[in-house]
């Protein structure tokens, strides 16, 4: 049985992690912790956990902590890497949903994240959570800093072409779309209904804290450094992301619709959570809502010279707390789909 705790669990990823993590036979929910609500039931916060998580929340500086097998940050940035150090001292294995450890370049973390980091001496020593690229890292470590949302529908679709040499890898482009749970739980006012339904609007387009992650990973696909234009947009709808994702052919290659479909295929074969759509169908996300699966088509287009992939997931679990148990699994020698097999919600 595996001793669970959760940072953080009032925001949207908590409260997926719990959902998630609730019905597992071999995993128990031993701490669940919340500043503001210590001391108060998480049912009676939570409806929908009603007879199935019987805990109250705890202040996160809870010793219990370090009496679990795994801890799962999900806090917004600059928190874990607090307290990060004193669980691993300990023992226990981090998974880690917030940025705090995705990117490895300090400076660069602290550029985009406008605080000074704590331990940066903990930084290399994290393993990047994406099990389609660092499975065998994952297995055989005691640390994991997740991968963000967007990063994770972008560099899905992009890898495979980077992987084979086939784009010209200086004029990427990320047009992606992310439903208002993206931004968290919190209360602001572009995130209000009356402003946030019937209308679509970009944000972040100079600049947004995804950006260097992503590049990190398509950098090590590409084995150089990306150019890539990435601009996010918020929807109406509370959950999914549809990465629109555009890149040249280069100059000397001849590709062919078949040849993509058949690189995509074989790359994500034997991938559990990646499914490579027949040619002609197109990823939405409302066929991978509420599941830990991404959607991926590509489409060669021949007039343009441009290749153009489709990746559509739930951010709240492939993009977030799904993600993160996964990775749990792995690190734990359990089946990877453990707890994830859960189908698409229609509509």
């Amino acid at each position: 049985m595996i001793r669970a705790g959760i940072v953080g669990a009032t925001g949207y990823t908590g409260v997926e992690l719990l959902r998630l993590l609730a019905p597992r036979e071999d995993v128990e929910l031993a701490v669940v912790t919340s500043r503001e609500l210590a001391g108060t039931s998480v049912a009676n916060h939570f409806p929908n956990l009603r007879k199935h998580v019987d805990l109250e929340f705890s202040a996160p500086d809870s010793a219990a902590l370090n009496d679990c097998d795994v801890v799962f940050y999900a806090t917004p940035h600059a928190v874990a890497m607090n307290s990060v150090p004193a669980l691993l001292e300990s023992d226990v294995k981090v998974i880690d949903l917030s940025a705090d450890f995705r990117i490895q370049d300090v400076e660069l973390w602290e550029q985009w994240y406008k605080t000074k980091h704590v331990c940066p001496e903990l930084i290399e020593k994290a393993v990047y959570g994406l099990p389609e690229v660092n499975r065998e890292q994952i297995k055989a470590t005691n640390f994991v800093a997740v991968p963000g949302c967007y990063p994770t529908a972008i560099q899905l679709g992009f890898i495979p072409l980077l992987e084979n040499g086939l784009v010209d890898t200086t004029r990427l482009i990320a047009d992606a779309k992310s439903g208002v749970s993206g931004a968290g739980r919190k209360a602001v006012e572009d995130y209000l209904l009356c402003e946030a339904t019937e209308s679509i609007k970009a944000y972040g387009v100079t600049g947004h804290r995804h950006h260097p992650e992503i590049c990190q990973g398509l950098n090590l696909a590409a084995g150089s450094n990306v150019g890539l234009t990435f601009v996010p947009h918020l929807t109406p709808m509370v959950r999914g992301i549809l990465a629109t994702l555009y890149a040249p052919v280069k100059n000397e290659q001849n590709v062919t619709q078949e040849q993509l479909q058949s690189i995509f295929e074989d790359r994500y074969a034997s991938e559990p959570f990646v499914e490579v759509l027949p040619g002609g169908e197109y990823p939405a996300t409302r066929n991978v809502k509420g599941s830990n699966r991404c959607e991926i088509s590509v489409t060669y287009l021949k007039e343009t010279e441009t290749i153009l992939v489709l990746s559509a997931e739930d951010n709240l679990v492939k993009g977030a707390s799904g993600q993160a148990i996964q990775n749990m699994n792995l690190m734990f020698g359990l089946e990877e789909t453990a707890g994830l097999q859960g189908i698409a919600l229609l509509p």
